[in-house]
C-alpha cells in the first residue's frame, strides 16, 4: 500500500475507533502497558514522550510517575485519539501531561528534548517504522531510552485472522505487515540499526479475555486497526465477516466467552551518549 494512503488509513480509522476504544482495549492490552513501563520506569523530573499515544493510557502512568516536576507529551497521528485523552487530562487535573496531534514519522520536536521515548502497540501502523525510530531516537538526549511494545508472532494472537478475513471484503491490505515487528528479533535489530545502544527484548505471553461474541467482534472490529473498513460494509458484509471471525476464534471459546492468546514483544534501548 501508498505510504500517505496507509496514513490516511489509519489516521480515519483510528478516529472512528476512538470512541470504543478504551472500553474494548484497555483491560485487554494492560499486560502490554505494564510490561513497556516495568522496562522504561519513568523518574521523578523526566521528560516523557508517548508516540501513538492512543486515549493516553500509557502517558497518563508516565505522568504519576514522573511527578509535577516532570513533564509528559502524548503524540498520536488520529485527531479524535488526542481529543479523547485531553478531555481525559481534564478530567485529571494533570497539568504535567499535553496531548498533541503528530506523524511518528516526522516528529515537530526539537533534537535531545526528551529523556524517555515510548510507543505502545503503535509502531505497526506506522507505513515507515524505521523513521519512526530514529526520529524518537533524534529527539532523545544523548543516554536517554527508548521502550517500545508491538504484537508479537502472528502464530501465537488467536485474534490475527481478523485481517484476512477484511482483506477479502476489500481491494487492499487494511494492515500491511502488521505482524513483521514481533517476528523473531526484528524489532530489536531495528533499534539496533537505528544506533540504539543496550537493546534488551522480552516476550509477554497474554489472554484476550471475552464476556461472550458480540464483545470479541466489537473489539476486532470496531475498536480496533480495521475500524475504517468495517465502517463501509453493509449489513450483509457485516454478518459475514463476524461468524468467520467467531469461526476463526472458535478454539478458545469458554461457554459463552472467549480466552484468546496474544504475545507482546517489548524492547529497550538506549541512545548513545554520544549523540547523532
Amino acid at each position: 500500500m501508498d505510504a500517505r494512503l496507509q496514513r490516511r488509513v489509519q489516521r480515519y480509522g483510528w478516529d472512528l475507533a476512538a470512541e470504543g476504544y478504551e472500553a474494548l482495549w484497555q483491560a485487554q492490552l494492560a499486560d502490554a502497558r505494564a510490561g513497556l513501563l516495568a522496562v522504561a520506569v519513568p523518574a521523578s523530573g523526566e521528560r516523557v514522550l508517548d508516540v501513538a499515544c492512543g486515549t493516553g493510557l500509557v502517558a497518563f502512568e508516565a505522568a504519576y510517575a514522573v511527578g509535577p516536576a516532570g513533564t509528559v507529551l502524548g503524540v498520536d497521528l488520529s485527531g479524535q485519539m488526542v481529543e479523547a485523552a485531553r478531555l481525559r487530562a481534564s478530567k485529571k487535573a494533570l497539568a504535567s501531561v499535553r496531548f498533541a496531534r503528530m506523524d511518528a514519522e516526522n516528529l515537530a520536536l526539537p533534537d535531545a528534548s526528551f529523556d524517555l521515548a515510548l510507543c505502545a502497540l503503535g509502531l505497526m501502523y506506522v507505513p515507515d517504522p524505521e523513521r519512526a525510530v530514529r526520529e524518537m531516537r533524534r529527539v532523545l538526549r544523548p543516554g536517554g531510552r527508548m521502550v517500545l511494545a508491538v504484537w508479537g508472532e502472528r502464530s501465537r494472537c488467536g485474534w490475527a485472522d481478523v485481517f484476512p478475513i477484511v482483506d477479502a471484503e476489500v481491494a487492499s491490505e487494511v494492515c500491511p505487515l502488521f505482524f513483521r515487528l514481533g517476528q523473531r528479533d526484528t524489532l530489536a535489530r531495528l533499534c539496533a540499526g537505528a544506533g540504539f545502544e543496550a537493546v534488551e527484548e522480552r516476550r509477554i505471553a497474554t489472554t484476550l479475555r471475552y464476556a461472550d461474541g458480540n464483545e470479541a467482534c466489537n473489539a476486532a472490529f470496531v475498536g480496533g486497526p480495521v475500524a475504517l473498513a468495517w465502517s463501509r460494509f453493509g449489513a450483509e458484509v457485516r454478518t459475514r465477516v463476524r461468524a468467520r471471525y467467531l469461526e476463526a476464534i472458535d478454539a478458545w471459546r469458554q461457554g459463552p466467552g472467549y480466552r484468546v492468546p496474544g504475545e507482546f514483544v517489548v524492547v529497550g534501548a538506549v541512545a548513545p551518549e554520544r549523540g547523532l
